[in-house]
């Protein structure tokens, strides 16, 4: 054990480790607590899935708290998720037993009592959403300097889970809300999941503040891990009347790999959750096996999730959950044998988290993967025959054992749907401002640096003439009848889109929620069970339900808006290239890889020699332009930039500025290619692109369609060149166009 730093722990959490038989603290908590104790700068920590980040950023700080108390809360812990707050909870009171350092929840489902009794005692630790801390601001905000007036830490979990949107940008806002209002700057620590380059994190953690970040640079022991890849082809080339018993042969498999196992069955969307739980419990049922089998997302009650947590943490018994992110977070889910995952992971990230569940504490790492495509009917188009999450998924397992890369996180530069809320919520909180004083509120904020003067005004103007804000006689603005019906909502504390929902009930008891308002008699699929719906009622939103066996119909209809990384698109264009065989891949995926290989060389045999041949061509050969195009039919082309998400976009456009109807074709959300409509020719197309690649190109120049914008909540309250502007600066990147093979 580091003996300097373990004496310099307040003696409590000396006696926490003595009792919990600790060896040796790890070397980020050492790390963390050198920075915690010997300096005032922010602190990023970020390793893996059960390193010790929790411990490493809390024990210095409740040492901090133990000898010198605040006189207010004196540390703010802040989730994305009201189950990791419940999570971290349980174990900060064993922890502070005998500390007198008082911990309380403060979120929806919190108890009123507590939060009344830390309102009038503030002190302590206090645990909290930005959703909620956004309420305080605005619906206590007097007593908001009192509760937070001595505040020494802020310590955001997740960090990564954060960055990646409004939501985010939203909580960096309203800490630099509160520092304005307390007087200071309480020091920040983040925690995050492993990231490639810290620097962006460290800007955003940092964001607002004056003060220096530090990521502690910890060796991560080189950790093993266990990865297979299967592919189930259904009616590939046979009779169609087989297909079901191939599609049986895929959860069969599921049933396999899961079933006496503590697992988690990770999936990307709720819908395919349900279907593959649903599917399981049947297989189970035949078999007269135990039923193992949990459902956790989103729109599960509360006291189900719960449930399924309990049950994961709990003993050793079998349990197999199937879910989508809200596992991939780090609640305490004990020890887990093996993480299954249905498709491909979203992100490289996101594949570090999910396998960072599993072989914890220098055990395996084990996640296996399953694929199946319905190849009934062969597409026309090459490309649009081969499942490219399929290739996807083994660019990112490369990406990560290979080379330790994860995305970089994005920072918007114009995040107007944000501007839209933060505006409201200070009218909100303040009552009457003058415009000037609302501009110099809301644009010294750190996350609207990028925002102009006049854009904001041509904002305030828009939210005038909609009904929004209204001016008062001394030309204050004041909250205008249509605001008041938005902030006065409940909905309002988020930034992001929550849809009108039904509770379905089984007698007394919640099941979830869904968005359709099934009438009676209908039945569907929810939390791993089907239902028949009894009654519907309308006015109170309710779907009343009673449990009948089988399998129902799915009715999620999951949308999501990805991004994928030029990082990702590259290491594909390698694979696709590439002869090598991968460990990783079990016969039927190899099988599968080596049919997309030929499918692409094939196609590219009709061409003069392009990206996908695999051949080794001199130096100078082909120009850019001449190996992303093959011909596919008399006027029509398809281009293969292999660049991510901004990049193909921006090249699109380019492209329709120079006179060619040109269209990304996303598989899912992979941008696969551009489809090029042309009477000018090939060499037309060629010298465009290499035109492109060579001078390239002025995204603020693009004719963009009326109907193009970043998805937001309140893009509605928005004038629509602002969302324009949005769309040009933070979802096109002709930066990338220099990239291009």
């Amino acid at each position: 054990m580091s003996d300097n730093i373990f004496y310099r722990y307040a003696p409590f959490i000396q006696d926490y480790i003595y009792r919990n038989r600790w060896d040796e603290l790890h070397e980020i908590q050492v790390a963390a607590a050198e920075v915690i104790f010997d300096t005032e700068d922010n602190l990023l920590l970020t390793s893996g899935t059960a390193s010790g980040k929790t411990e490493a950023a809390f024990l210095p700080v409740l040492t901090h708290l133990w000898e010198n108390p605040s006189g207010s809360v004196g540390a703010l812990y802040i989730s994305p998720l009201k189950a990791l707050i419940n999570d971290q909870f349980e174990r900060l009171e064993e922890l502070l037993e005998e500390a007198d350092i008082p911990v309380t929840k403060w979120h929806g489902d919190a108890s009123q009592t507590q939060k009344k009794k830390l309102l009038k005692n503030p002190r302590g630790v206090m645990q909290t959403t930005p959703e909620s801390l956004e309420s305080l601001l605005i619906r206590n905000s007097s007593g908001v300097y009192r509760l937070f007036s001595d505040l020494r830490f802020v310590i955001i979990d997740e960090v990564h889970y954060f960055m990646d949107g409004d939501r985010g940008l939203q909580l960096l806002s309203i800490l630099e809300r509160l520092q304005r209002i307390i007087g200071f700057e309480p020091r920040r620590i983040g925690l995050s999941a492993t990231l490639g380059d810290p620097t962006n994190a460290e800007k955003w953690l940092s964001m607002g503040t004056s003060a220096h970040c530090i990521t502690p640079r910890v060796s991560e022991k080189g950790r093993k891990v266990r990865l297979l890849v299967r592919f189930f082809p259904i009616a590939q080339k046979i009779p169609q009347k087989y297909s079901k018993v191939l599609l049986e042969n895929y959860y069969n498999y599921l049933y396999e790999v899961t079933h006496g196992k503590r697992c988690i069955l990770f999936s990307n969307s709720k819908g395919e959750v349900e279907e593959n739980i649903a599917h399981l419990k049947h297989i189970s049922e035949q078999k007269h096996a135990n039923d193992c089998y949990l459902v956790h997302h989103a729109n599960i009650s509360s006291a189900l999730r719960e449930f399924a947590e309990q049950r994961m943490r709990s003993g050793e018994l079998p349990v197999c959950t199937g879910a989508t992110v809200t596992l991939e977070l780090g609640i305490d889910l004990g020890h887990l044998e093996r993480i299954v995952q249905t498709g491909c992971p979203l992100t490289v990230s996101g594949l570090v988290q999910r396998l960072g569940r599993t072989g914890r504490r220098g055990g395996v790492g084990e996640m296996y993967f399953a694929f199946r495509q319905d190849m009934s009917v062969p597409q026309n188009l090459f490309y649009k025959d081969i499942n490219w999450d399929f290739v996807m998924c083994i660019a990112e397992i490369l990406l990560y054992t290979r080379e330790k890369w994860v995305e970089p996180m994005y920072l918007p530069k114009l995040p107007y749907n944000l501007l839209y809320h933060q505006t409201m919520a200070v009218m909100a909180a303040s009552g009457s401002v003058q415009p000037k004083d609302l501009a110099r509120q809301i644009l010294t904020l750190s996350v609207f640096k990028n925002v102009t003067k006049e854009d904001y005004l041509f904002l305030l103007r828009h939210l005038l003439e909609n009904g929004h804000l209204e001016r008062c006689e001394d030309g204050g603005l004041l909250v205008g009848e249509k605001g008041e019906g938005i902030i006065n909502n409940y909905e309002f504390l988020a930034v992001f889109s929550v849809p009108v929902e039904f509770s379905v009930r089984n007698g007394s008891e919640l099941i979830g929620t869904v968005q359709n308002p099934f009438p009676p008699k209908s039945q569907f699929a929810l939390a791993g069970q089907a239902w028949e719906v009894t009654e519907l009622d309308k006015k109170e939103l309710i779907i009343y339900v009673k449990n009948i066996k089988g399998i129902s119909a799915n009715m999620w209809t999951d949308t999501g808006n990805e991004y994928v990384h030029t990082m990702v698109m590259k290491k594909i264009l390698e694979i696709v290239r590439s002869d090598e065989q991968y460990a990783f891949l079990d016969e039927s995926a190899q099988k599968r890889l080596n049919d997309i290989r030929t499918l692409c060389r094939n196609a590219a045999g009709v061409s003069d020699g392009a990206f996908i041949t695999g051949r080794e061509l001199p130096a100078g050969t082909l120009s850019s332009g001449e190996r992303m195009v093959l011909p596919i039919s008399g006027t029509s082309y398809a281009v293969f930039p292999f660049l991510g998400t901004r990049g193909t976009m921006a090249l699109m456009y380019a492209l329709r500025e120079r006179g060619f109807q040109a269209n990304v074709y996303l598989s899912h959300y992979i941008p696969v290619c551009i489809e090029v409509q042309t009477d000018m020719g090939k060499d037309r197309l060629i010298a465009a692109l290499n035109s492109i690649k060579e001078k390239g190109a002025d995204k603020y120049g693009f004719k963009i369609p009326e109907n193009c914008e970043i998805a937001g909540k309140y893009n509605d309250y928005i004038p629509r060149e602002l969302l324009t502007k949005q769309y040009v600066e933070d979802y096109l990147d002709t930066e990338e166009l220099k990239d291009i093979e």
